[in-house]
Order: structure tokens, then C-alpha cells, then sequence
């Protein structure tokens, strides 16, 4: 089995796991071992598909100011949560390749294995929540249709993405690519470095 396609049955079964109940509360009950790439994965996914419901509720126009503030505050650390999780990954591809030799004329990759798993994780979600539309009764078939062709479109960019990333994989593993992975730089949760939080401007 290839890697992505391993990723793809994670990332499946953390989204059909949250939509058992369906509520961005529902606590976690990861079934894989914590020391374990699959526990990652599991987790990665869950964190994406919390925080596409967030957004999808702090979109309501309805919304109390107050709950919005404390959703937005939730989805600022989600944001952080998915960045650390990330470089997790990142550190799990960087041991297993740790011995690779790189050949003199390798090349680096314009993203990271983790960042482009982050991808597949999001596209994995997109084409749930299109299918859920898809199979809508409460529509009409020019609604339908056009869900029915985005979905189309997913499920290609699945393959591709899906193939891109293992041809990474194997290149990296070759030596004919190499990692280099930079730690992300969130600023706007950094008090050292937003300048509300530093108090910037102040008297």
C-alpha cells in the first residue's frame, strides 16, 4: 500500500469519526498508539475537521459578537495546533531518512512531505462535505450537477496530489530530493511579535 493511499483510509475514518456526532466539542478518542505516525495522521485530520466546522459556524451571520470572539480565539489555536502537527511530520519523515545518502545534483522541493499531506488531509475533507451536497434531496438538479462536477474535480486532484506526494517520498528516499524544513513563524500569536499584544502605539 502506498503511503498516501494509507493516509487517505486515516483521514477517511477521522472524518466519518467526527460525523458520528458531529460536534466541534466532541472529544478526541484517537485509536492508533501515540509514538506512531498513524496516531499523527488521525490527529492532523481531526484538528481539520474541527476547524472546518468552525468556520462554518463563525460564518452565520446570526452570530453572537461574543461567541464569535471566543470561536475566533478557538480558531487561532487550532491554526497553531495544525502547525505543530505539521512539523511533527515533518520530524517523523526527517528520522526515517535520516541515513538516505543525497546525490551531489539533488534538488529540494518547493514544500515539505508534511505540508503537502496537510493538503491531502484538507482535499479529504473537501470531498466529504461535496458528496454530502451531492447526495442532498432538499435541491434542485442544477445544484446537484454542479456539486456532482466540483466533485469530479476533487477526486482527480486526489489522485494527483496523491501521486505527487509519493513520488516525493521515493525521490527523498533515493537521495535524488532532499528535506529542508523551516520552522513556521506564526507571528500574530507570538506576544513578542504582534504588535497589539506587545502593546505597540501605546502612551
Amino acid at each position: 500500500m502506498s503511503f498516501t493511499k494509507h493516509c487517505n483510509e486515516i483521514f477517511n475514518q477521522a472524518i466519518r469519526d467526527y460525523h458520528i456526532k458531529d460536534d466541534i466539542d466532541t472529544p478526541i478518542n484517537n485509536p492508533y498508539k501515540r509514538e506512531t505516525i498513524e496516531n499523527r495522521l488521525y490527529l492532523k485530520c481531526w484538528i481539520d475537521t474541527v476547524q472546518w466546522h468552525f468556520e462554518d459556524i463563525i460564518r452565520d451571520p446570526h452570530i453572537d459578537p461574543v461567541e464569535a470572539l471566543s470561536l475566533k480565539r478557538r480558531i487561532d489555536r487550532s491554526n497553531q495546533d495544525r502547525t505543530d502537527l505539521v512539523e511533527q511530520i515533518d520530524s517523523y519523515f526527517r528520522q526515517k531518512y535520516n541515513d538516505v545518502e543525497v546525490k551531489a545534483d539533488a534538488r529540494i522541493n518547493t514544500e515539505s512531505p508534511a505540508w503537502a499531506i496537510d493538503r491531502l488531509s484538507i482535499l479529504a475533507l473537501k470531498i466529504y462535505h461535496m458528496q454530502e451536497q451531492v447526495e442532498r434531496k432538499d435541491v434542485d438538479s442544477e445544484h446537484h450537477n454542479r456539486c456532482e462536477a466540483k466533485l469530479h474535480v476533487l477526486l482527480e486532484q486526489q489522485v494527483d496530489l496523491s501521486t505527487a506526494i509519493d513520488q516525493l517520498l521515493e525521490d527523498i528516499e533515493q537521495g535524488n530530493k532532499y528535506m529542508k524544513v523551516y520552522k513556521q513563524m506564526k507571528m500574530y500569536n507570538d506576544p513578542s511579535t504582534n504588535p497589539v499584544l506587545y502593546g505597540k502605539g501605546e502612551k
